[in-house]
Protein backbone atom coordinates (compact mmCIF):
# COMPACT_ATOMS: atom_id res chain seq x y z
CA UNK A 1 0.00 0.00 0.00
CA UNK A 2 1.28 3.26 -0.57
CA UNK A 3 1.27 6.71 1.34
CA UNK A 4 -1.01 8.06 -0.83
CA UNK A 5 -3.42 4.66 -0.96
CA UNK A 6 -2.98 4.92 3.34
CA UNK A 7 -4.20 8.62 3.08
CA UNK A 8 -7.08 7.36 1.11
CA UNK A 9 -8.18 4.58 3.30
CA UNK A 10 -7.91 7.22 6.15
CA UNK A 11 -9.85 9.85 4.56
CA UNK A 12 -12.67 7.32 4.37
CA UNK A 13 -12.41 5.81 7.60
CA UNK A 14 -13.20 9.71 9.10
CA UNK A 15 -16.00 10.44 6.37
CA UNK A 16 -17.77 7.14 7.69
CA UNK A 17 -17.09 8.09 10.99
CA UNK A 18 -18.36 11.60 10.44
CA UNK A 19 -21.45 10.29 9.54
CA UNK A 20 -21.85 8.23 12.66
CA UNK A 21 -21.46 11.29 14.90
CA UNK A 22 -24.40 13.54 16.70
CA UNK A 23 -23.23 16.87 17.80
CA UNK A 24 -21.75 19.71 15.77
CA UNK A 25 -18.17 19.78 16.94
CA UNK A 26 -16.94 16.87 16.66
CA UNK A 27 -18.48 16.58 13.20
CA UNK A 28 -16.87 19.12 11.72
CA UNK A 29 -13.44 18.47 12.95
CA UNK A 30 -13.60 14.99 11.80
CA UNK A 31 -15.42 16.80 8.45
CA UNK A 32 -12.00 19.09 7.98
CA UNK A 33 -9.80 16.26 8.08
CA UNK A 34 -11.68 13.81 6.34
CA UNK A 35 -11.35 17.54 3.62
CA UNK A 36 -7.73 17.49 4.30
CA UNK A 37 -6.84 14.00 3.27
CA UNK A 38 -9.43 13.48 0.40
CA UNK A 39 -7.42 17.07 -0.83
CA UNK A 40 -3.89 15.51 -0.95
CA UNK A 41 -5.58 12.38 -2.64
CA UNK A 42 -7.50 13.92 -5.78
CA UNK A 43 -4.38 16.25 -5.64
CA UNK A 44 -1.39 13.68 -6.93
CA UNK A 45 -4.01 11.77 -8.68
CA UNK A 46 -4.91 15.01 -10.83
CA UNK A 47 -9.33 14.69 -9.81
CA UNK A 48 -9.59 18.29 -10.85
CA UNK A 49 -13.15 18.10 -9.48
CA UNK A 50 -12.12 16.63 -6.02
CA UNK A 51 -9.82 19.37 -5.40
CA UNK A 52 -12.59 22.17 -6.03
CA UNK A 53 -14.90 20.14 -3.79
CA UNK A 54 -12.90 20.05 -0.77
CA UNK A 55 -10.85 23.46 -1.43
CA UNK A 56 -14.35 24.53 -1.38
CA UNK A 57 -15.52 22.64 1.85
CA UNK A 58 -12.41 22.67 3.83
CA UNK A 59 -13.18 26.45 4.60
CA UNK A 60 -16.97 26.13 4.64
CA UNK A 61 -16.33 23.04 7.55
CA UNK A 62 -13.53 25.46 9.21
CA UNK A 63 -15.87 28.44 9.60
CA UNK A 64 -18.62 27.02 10.79
CA UNK A 65 -16.10 25.16 13.51
CA UNK A 66 -15.20 28.61 14.48
CA UNK A 67 -18.44 30.43 14.92
CA UNK A 68 -19.61 27.29 16.87
CA UNK A 69 -16.50 27.16 19.18
CA UNK A 70 -17.34 30.90 19.85
CA UNK A 71 -20.87 30.84 20.21
CA UNK A 72 -20.00 28.11 23.38
CA UNK A 73 -17.65 30.22 24.97
CA UNK A 74 -19.79 33.34 24.51
CA UNK A 75 -22.68 31.20 26.35
CA UNK A 76 -20.08 30.10 28.58
CA UNK A 77 -19.65 34.27 29.61
CA UNK A 78 -22.71 35.07 29.79
CA UNK A 79 -23.61 32.39 31.90
CA UNK A 80 -21.09 33.39 34.38
CA UNK A 81 -22.18 37.17 34.44
CA UNK A 82 -25.66 38.39 33.56
CA UNK A 83 -28.82 37.81 31.60
CA UNK A 84 -27.66 39.01 28.58
CA UNK A 85 -28.13 37.01 25.01
CA UNK A 86 -25.39 38.96 22.78
CA UNK A 87 -24.48 35.80 21.98
CA UNK A 88 -27.05 34.56 19.99
CA UNK A 89 -26.52 37.69 17.68
CA UNK A 90 -24.19 36.69 15.33
CA UNK A 91 -27.33 33.62 14.39
CA UNK A 92 -30.31 36.16 14.43
CA UNK A 93 -31.87 38.52 11.29
CA UNK A 94 -31.89 42.33 11.41
CA UNK A 95 -35.27 43.64 10.68
CA UNK A 96 -36.80 47.64 10.50
CA UNK A 97 -40.06 48.11 12.87
CA UNK A 98 -42.41 51.06 12.48
CA UNK A 99 -44.34 53.33 14.97
CA UNK A 100 -47.25 51.25 16.28
CA UNK A 101 -46.58 47.97 14.62
CA UNK A 102 -47.37 45.08 16.90
CA UNK A 103 -44.62 42.40 17.07
CA UNK A 104 -46.68 39.93 18.65
CA UNK A 105 -50.07 40.05 20.42
CA UNK A 106 -51.05 38.38 23.43
CA UNK A 107 -52.58 34.77 22.44
CA UNK A 108 -50.69 34.58 19.28
CA UNK A 109 -48.54 30.94 18.80
CA UNK A 110 -45.09 31.95 19.76
CA UNK A 111 -42.37 31.25 16.94
CA UNK A 112 -39.62 33.55 17.55
CA UNK A 113 -37.71 36.00 20.33
CA UNK A 114 -36.19 39.60 19.79
CA UNK A 115 -32.84 41.38 20.29
CA UNK A 116 -33.65 45.32 20.32
CA UNK A 117 -31.41 47.23 18.33
CA UNK A 118 -33.06 50.67 18.17
CA UNK A 119 -36.38 52.33 18.63
CA UNK A 120 -38.79 52.50 22.02
CA UNK A 121 -41.03 48.91 22.00
CA UNK A 122 -43.52 48.37 25.18
CA UNK A 123 -45.21 45.30 26.56
CA UNK A 124 -49.06 46.59 26.77
CA UNK A 125 -50.56 44.84 29.18
CA UNK A 126 -47.54 45.44 32.29
CA UNK A 127 -46.49 48.57 30.57
CA UNK A 128 -43.14 48.14 30.91
CA UNK A 129 -40.79 49.58 28.25
CA UNK A 130 -37.65 47.94 26.80
CA UNK A 131 -34.49 49.68 26.67
CA UNK A 132 -32.45 48.65 23.87
CA UNK A 133 -29.95 45.33 24.10
CA UNK A 134 -32.76 43.46 25.59
CA UNK A 135 -34.00 39.88 24.70
CA UNK A 136 -38.35 39.41 24.42
CA UNK A 137 -40.03 36.66 23.43
CA UNK A 138 -37.47 33.74 24.12
CA UNK A 139 -40.09 32.39 27.30
CA UNK A 140 -42.52 31.21 24.85
CA UNK A 141 -39.68 28.47 23.38
CA UNK A 142 -40.21 26.93 26.77
CA UNK A 143 -43.88 27.26 26.98
CA UNK A 144 -45.86 24.10 26.75
CA UNK A 145 -48.34 25.83 24.64
CA UNK A 146 -45.79 28.22 22.61
CA UNK A 147 -48.53 31.25 23.06
CA UNK A 148 -47.53 35.02 23.81
CA UNK A 149 -48.27 36.24 27.46
CA UNK A 150 -47.95 39.24 26.55
CA UNK A 151 -48.22 42.38 23.48
CA UNK A 152 -45.01 43.57 22.12
CA UNK A 153 -45.70 47.28 20.62
CA UNK A 154 -43.51 49.32 18.63
CA UNK A 155 -44.00 52.76 20.24
CA UNK A 156 -40.88 54.38 17.50
CA UNK A 157 -39.29 53.13 14.81
CA UNK A 158 -36.39 51.14 15.14
CA UNK A 159 -34.64 47.97 14.47
CA UNK A 160 -35.15 44.41 16.03
CA UNK A 161 -33.32 40.91 15.26
CA UNK A 162 -34.49 38.28 15.41
CA UNK A 163 -34.37 34.33 15.26
CA UNK A 164 -36.92 31.73 15.16
CA UNK A 165 -37.42 28.52 17.62
CA UNK A 166 -36.68 26.15 14.93
CA UNK A 167 -32.84 27.93 14.96
CA UNK A 168 -32.60 27.92 18.06
CA UNK A 169 -33.70 24.69 18.34
CA UNK A 170 -31.07 23.28 15.80
CA UNK A 171 -28.35 25.01 17.95
CA UNK A 172 -29.97 23.18 20.91
CA UNK A 173 -29.82 19.97 19.39
CA UNK A 174 -26.42 20.45 17.65
CA UNK A 175 -24.49 21.09 20.50
CA UNK A 176 -25.33 20.08 24.02
CA UNK A 177 -23.27 22.44 25.89
CA UNK A 178 -25.33 24.75 23.88
CA UNK A 179 -28.63 23.72 25.33
CA UNK A 180 -27.17 22.96 29.16
CA UNK A 181 -26.48 27.32 29.14
CA UNK A 182 -29.55 28.16 27.31
CA UNK A 183 -31.35 26.38 29.58
CA UNK A 184 -29.71 28.05 32.13
CA UNK A 185 -29.88 31.22 31.28
CA UNK A 186 -33.58 31.05 30.55
CA UNK A 187 -33.79 29.88 34.05
CA UNK A 188 -32.15 32.70 35.62
CA UNK A 189 -34.61 34.96 33.72
CA UNK A 190 -37.42 33.06 35.28
CA UNK A 191 -36.48 32.95 38.27
CA UNK A 192 -35.12 37.22 38.37
CA UNK A 193 -38.70 37.67 37.23
CA UNK A 194 -40.23 35.71 39.61
CA UNK A 195 -38.03 37.58 42.00
CA UNK A 196 -39.21 40.86 40.73
CA UNK A 197 -42.95 40.12 41.32
CA UNK A 198 -42.37 39.00 44.72
CA UNK A 199 -40.89 41.98 45.62
CA UNK A 200 -44.22 44.13 43.79
CA UNK A 201 -46.57 41.80 45.85
CA UNK A 202 -44.71 42.78 49.44
CA UNK A 203 -44.94 46.09 48.21
CA UNK A 204 -48.47 45.81 47.46
CA UNK A 205 -49.44 43.87 51.26
CA UNK A 206 -46.99 46.70 53.16
CA UNK A 207 -49.26 49.18 51.10
CA UNK A 208 -52.86 47.51 52.44
CA UNK A 209 -52.53 48.97 56.20
CA UNK A 210 -52.40 53.12 54.51
CA UNK A 211 -55.55 51.91 52.55
CA UNK A 212 -57.66 50.22 54.92
CA UNK A 213 -57.85 53.56 57.77
CA UNK A 214 -59.27 55.39 54.55
CA UNK A 215 -62.09 52.82 53.79
CA UNK A 216 -62.82 53.12 57.15
CA UNK A 217 -62.96 56.66 57.49
CA UNK A 218 -65.43 56.91 54.27
CA UNK A 219 -67.82 54.46 55.28
CA UNK A 220 -68.10 55.90 58.50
Amino acid sequence: MTWVEAIGWFGAALAITGSAMKTIIPLRCIGIGANICSLVVSTFLGNIPGVVANLILLPINSVRLYQMLGLIKRVKQASKSDLSMEWLKPFMTRRKTTAGEILFAKGDVANCMFFTIAGRFRLKEIDIELLQGQVVGEMGFMSPTNTRTQTLECLEAGEVLSISYDEVRQLYFQNPEFGFYFLRLTSERLFHNMESMEKEITRLHAALPDVEPVRKAASA
